[in-house]
């Protein structure tokens, strides 16, 4: 279900120029999209628009781009089987208002005779111009041949992009109560988000849920003590009260009955402290099964944060869950070495093979209120993502780091080491950012700068790999 809501519908309309070999344009056509369907792109076709299926007449551009969006494609690419036709091209684009890749097979050596029969990279610069003329961002991928690794590469990033795009522009973020009252890091401009963005926060009150918690044990106890049976099944209850657990399943299933409802992309919930007062529980665990399914559910109602959960989790089109997490203390020994944890939000699905999983009791709050989740979750390459803004100007956090091992903790967490970490400080410090990052499985940098072109007003801030660095992976 996850990786249905990331799959990309891609427009397909390749184009070519009346001068150049009209069968050498068809047959890189017909060869660049066995390719696509091989990969098991999900292609919609212009091969209704005329016996060749190229785009190359400007007035064909309505046609095309109503039957593209009435498809509804997520994105369209524009290979240039020759030449190409850059006023049909860019107007194409500039209607459609979608993630746009452009890219041109390599050319072949000119014939004996001196003839050259396609020209791809030439108008591959005339396109680009036009694109520029009309203000339409697009994405690049070096010219180069059908079979080379740097095309798979970047069409894969391009498609992970428009992912990211797609889950943006139809954000909904579910805000249960507001902020802790001593959060003010965690503040966010709802309005200006909509306006911006067009991010939609859907607000209810600890009241509600509580209300339907009750209403659940009431109504739904077989169903609530099914769960309780898995949990039990997978992590050590012993510190948890029958009560309290019972509770903290029935808190899971309200939440994600109401995400549901509400097609909510994630939610942030004011996780204390007047939940405990209200309820007696942590809700970190049901956040952690509900970020598994593949709603992340974000700590201190930090409507940022969620927003670049969301982000990441499209950057790796759902393949694998996001960790909500504290940038909290140095490494004891890695000079370049950082914690991140928090009370429990970290998914079951990502838990080291070697580390134990329970629920407890949390070891910082007065009350110890119990439905911490405690566990370490695996290491390997992560990417590390916060977007934020202050005054009306945002900007993406983004960077690469990989887990390592470090000092047992409370709650779930995991050890990262980076390249430069005084880096990375300095980055979290000077702004517009805070503590809370969200994280993910996967080196995705690159993907989340390529999405940045297509949101018009954030700004991209890589710490490491840098900016250079990521356009030259760009650049294959």
């Amino acid at each position: 279900m996850v990786r249905e809501r990331y799959k990309i519908k891609l427009g397909f309309a390749p184009t070519r120029r009346e001068v150049f070999s009209r069968e050498e344009a068809s047959k890189f056509r017909r060869l660049i999209k066995e390719k696509l369907l091989g990969w098991g792109i999900d292609l919609v076709d212009i091969d209704w628009l005329n016996e060749e299926g190229l785009l190359y007449d400007y007035h064909d551009v309505a046609k095309v781009a109503g039957k593209l969006m009435e498809e509804g494609v997520d994105a369209v690419f524009c290979p240039h089987c020759n030449f190409g036709s850059e006023d049909a091209v860019a107007k194409l684009a500039r209607v459609m208002n979608k993630p746009f890749l452009l890219w041109g097979p390599r050319d072949d050596a000119p014939l004996p005779d001196g003839r050259r029969t396609r020209d791809s990279q030439c108008g591959l610069f005339a396109t680009s111009k036009l694109l520029l003329r009309y203000g339409v961002p697009f994405t690049y991928i070096t010219n180069c041949w059908l079979d080379s690794p740097g095309f798979e590469k970047g069409f894969r990033n391009f498609l992970a992009a428009a992912a990211v795009v797609k889950a943006f522009r139809s954000l909904r973020i579910g805000q249960i109560d507001t902020r802790p009252g001593a959060f003010w890091s965690v503040m966010a401009n709802e309005g200006e988000l909509l306006e911006k963005y067009g991010i939609e926060v859907v607000p209810i009150t600890l009241a509600d849920l509580v209300g339907w918690t009750e209403d659940i044990l009431k109504n739904r106890a077989a169903e609530v003590k099914d769960y309780v049976a898995d949990i039990k099944t997978r992590v050590k209850v012993d510190s948890i009260d029958p009560e309290s657990l019972t509770k903290m399943a029935a808190l899971k299933l309200v939440m994600q009955r109401w995400a549901e409802e509400e097609k909510l992309s994630a939610i942030a919930i004011q996780c204390w402290n007047a939940l405990q007062d209200l309820m007696g529980i942590m809700p970190c665990f049901a956040n952690a099964e509900l970020t598994d399914m593949g709603i992340p559910v974000v700590c201190e109602t930090d409507i940022h944060g969620a927003v670049t959960a969301v982000m990441l989790q499209a950057a790796r089109r759902g393949e694998t869950p996001v960790f909500f997490a504290d940038i909290t203390i140095r490494h004891p020994e890695k000079e370049n070495g950082e914690l991140l944890w928090h009370c429990g939000p970290f998914p079951y699905s990502l838990k080291a093979d070697d580390a134990e999983a329970a629920i407890g009791r949390h070891f910082i709050m007065p009350d110890h209120s119990p439905g911490v989740a405690e566990w370490e979750i695996k290491g390997g390459d992560i990417t590390i993502a916060r977007f934020d803004g202050v005054r009306g100007e945002y900007s993406l956090l983004m960077g690469h780091a990989r887990g390592i091992k470090g000092p047992k903790n409370r709650g779930t967490y995991l050890w990262v080491e980076v390249n430069d970490w005084p880096l990375w400080e300095e980055k979290l410090i000077r702004g517009p950012y805070i503590h809370h990052v969200a994280g993910i499985h996967g080196q995705v940098a690159p993907v989340l700068y390529e999405a940045c072109r297509y949101i018009p007003g954030l700004k991209p801030d890589p710490v490491e790999p840098s900016e250079e660095e990521i356009k030259k992976v760009l650049r294959g």
